[in-house]
């Protein structure tokens, strides 16, 4: 019956264009989500698609156009193809919004992951997706009240993909007192069209440490949503991305801060190269019942050609009294006398501006807690900037 209705809103709902406020600087001329995107090759569950990571897990997954392999279950925790009776499927993401419809109606293969309450896993759960022609994929993650976990969310695609769809959608909900470490690393191919949504949910004096970043796809929209709905939830959002060629990457971000004593703070940096765009719009908005709120935002891009160009666009919507909210967006270039100082020490002037972008990105990449998270979003950063 769901995925009748949602199949119904995603018919009537067009495809945004650049007259509606969210989607002023990306153009979706050109790109037809019911076409017959072609699927050239298969998947042999963990062959053809490279993978960010290495590292030792609790649980494992990988994702095809085939289904869902679980080769790794993780002793006392849910870990399972995602059933689409599950009570809470749709309760954040719904199908009010074009792409969420569409992956509400289309969506085969998907994950439940359920943390027990009090449960600490030591060693994190990962899932890989690998895109193929058109990708639906749906994950719903519930970390029980006093629970610890961390999650990592890696989609992939083999470098010489012809064009493809990706629509994914992530549903979490951190319970009281509970501390979710959620990872989600995009590197697909330049001629992938990507479209999420994650919405989180986080209750009293729960903990949500989320890092998203993005070093691939062609064209699209990511959406991330915390809503903080008890009483002392924090939520920290780290964001890393870069983009080269025609590349042109969008991320719409909302704090919601529905309780008192509340905390958030989203960070977002980017690096730019050749002709590629990024465009980010935040948004914090503070309701009448959560006083004493603390909430921060920021978006920094270094652009690395004179012919990049990014779009930061914060925003504040405050409805109490007694908070502490702030934003800063910036647009640089790479600093010239830097580069200078370090090419006559020597540095050939590639190894000179891998030093610099690497400064830029340090503060965020501090702010990633698990160690082989960290190491792959820096060298999938570094990888980035040419050898010569």
């Amino acid at each position: 019956m769901a995925k009748a209705e949602a199949l119904e809103a995603y018919r009537s709902l067009p495809i945004p264009d650049t007259t509606e406020e969210h989607w002023r600087f990306t153009d979706l001329r050109g790109f037809d989500p019911d076409a017959n995107f072609p699927q050239p090759w298969t998947v042999q569950g963990n062959e053809s698609v490279t993978t960010m990571l290495d590292l030792d897990v609790a649980g494992y997954a990988t994702v095809t156009a085939d289904g869902i392999d679980i080769s790794q279950l993780p002793e006392g925790v849910r870990f399972e193809p995602l059933p689409e009776d599950y009570e809470r499927l749709y309760s954040l993401v719904g199908w009010d919004e074009k792409f969420a419809a569409h992956n509400a109606a289309m969506w085969k293969h998907g994950l439940l992951v359920v943390v027990p309450k009090g449960l600490v896993l030591e060693k994190p759960l990962y899932v890989r997706i690998a895109v193929t022609g058109q990708t639906f994929w749906r994950l719903v993650v519930v970390a029980e009240e006093g629970s610890r976990a961390s999650l990592i969310e890696e989609y992939a695609s083999p470098d010489a993909a012809t064009e493809a769809y990706s629509n994914a959608v992530t549903e979490l909900f951190v319970e009281s007192n509970a501390k979710l470490e959620y990872v989600s690393l995009q590197n697909l191919s330049t001629e992938t069209w990507h479209f999420a949504s994650h919405h989180a949910r986080v209750e009293r004096d729960a903990e949500l440490d989320w890092v998203a970043g993005g070093f691939g796809s062609k064209r699209g929209k990511t959406r991330i949503r915390n809503d903080l709905n008890g009483q002392g939830a924090t939520s920290r959002v780290t964001g890393a991305y870069f983009a080269d060629g025609t590349q042109h990457l969008d991320y719409d971000t909302f704090q919601e801060h529905i309780a008192p004593n509340c905390e958030s703070d989203f960070a977002f940096k980017g690096a730019l190269r050749d002709s590629a765009t990024a465009v980010w719009r935040g948004m914090i908005r503070v309701e009448p019942e959560a006083q004493k709120t603390n909430a921060y935002q920021e978006c920094r891009n270094l652009m690395l050609s004179p012919t990049a160009h990014a779009v930061p666009i914060p925003g504040l919507e405050i409805m109490a009294n007694d908070v502490r909210c702030t934003h800063g967006a910036t647009v640089s270039r790479v600093d010239r006398e830097q580069l200078f100082y370090l090419m006559t020490r020597g540095l050939p002037r590639a190894e000179a501006e891998r030093m610099v972008v690497r400064g830029f990105f340090q503060n965020v990449l501090d702010r990633i807690e698990l160690e082989p998270v960290r190491q792959a979003v820096t060298a999938a950063l570094e990888a980035r900037i040419p050898q010569a």
